[in-house]
């Protein structure tokens, strides 16, 4: 009895330790690049750091990059989310900030990221847009551990998106024609394909005084019969002022890998 109350009391302490250790409990760091999980290289983290700072100064819109090796016992949505409003991401009245949270797989097994944008973005950068950044921008990205190359694409695609430079709209039309392109890529090489062997059965045609039809026939059979082989056949710096206060809602823009 005596050793499973001195494990429960491990537990607990264990426990507290960690609530202690979570970044809702610290002031938060007046830095728009915060690399915890220590994924990105100073060069990178400090790459990211001043496009953020530029971004902010012009647009005004804060992103803030964190990497963490653990989520507080919150889910990855409720923390991103908290922490974005704990820290006041953002300008007070336009609620313009956006929170970028990952969590690297190597951590525990299991990779989560999440994108929150504050209560005045949430109409430019909608949910479903933010998602479709994160499944093809991040995630992608990030199963071959190219961190930086995930963040900054998203990134990239969320300053065009909230600075106007194209809208969540284009993006959602640019994502649809990404995703129809191996389909199209498939018929360009059946046609080349198709092209080529009709070259090849009007030239065995001529050559053998027969119809083309017959020809292809003939290629068709011998194709099968060496293994599909056409070839068998014929031959054999800035600085960051600070958050200011932004508000943040709650959503479903995140992904696991």
């Amino acid at each position: 009895m005596k050793k499973i109350l001195s494990i429960f009391t491990l537990l607990i302490a264990f426990q507290t330790i960690k609530a202690q250790d979570c970044l809702f409990d610290k002031p938060p760091v007046q830095d728009l690049v915060q690399d915890y999980a220590g994924v990105l290289s100073e060069a990178e983290e400090q790459s990211l750091r001043q496009t953020l700072i530029a971004f902010n100064d012009t647009i005004s819109n804060q992103i803030l990059i964190v990497t963490v090796t653990d989520l507080c016992g919150y889910d990855k949505a409720d923390f991103t989310y908290t922490l974005g409003e704990k820290w006041g991401v953002g300008k007070k009245g336009k609620d313009n900030g956006i929170v970028i949270m990952v969590k690297p797989k190597e951590i525990d097994g299991r990779g989560e990221t999440f994108i929150a944008p504050g209560y005045g973005l949430e109409g430019v950068l909608p949910d479903a847009i933010a998602k479709r950044i994160v499944e093809n921008e991040m995630i992608p990205r990030f199963k071959g551990k190219d961190y930086y190359g995930g963040i900054s694409s998203a990134v990239s695609t969320v300053m065009s998106i909230t600075s106007g430079e194209f809208t969540a709209d284009d993006y959602a039309k640019k994502d649809k024609i990404i995703n129809f392109l191996p389909f199209i890529l498939v018929i360009i090489i059946i046609a080349f394909v198709m092209l080529m062997k009709a070259g090849k059965a009007r030239k065995y045609a001529s050559t053998n005084s027969m119809g083309f039809w017959a020809a292809m026939a003939l290629m068709n059979a011998s194709s099968r019969s060496h293994g599909g082989s056409f070839g068998n056949f014929s031959s054999g710096s800035g600085s960051f002022g600070g958050f200011g206060g932004g508000s943040f809602g709650g959503g479903v823009a995140g992904g696991s890998w």
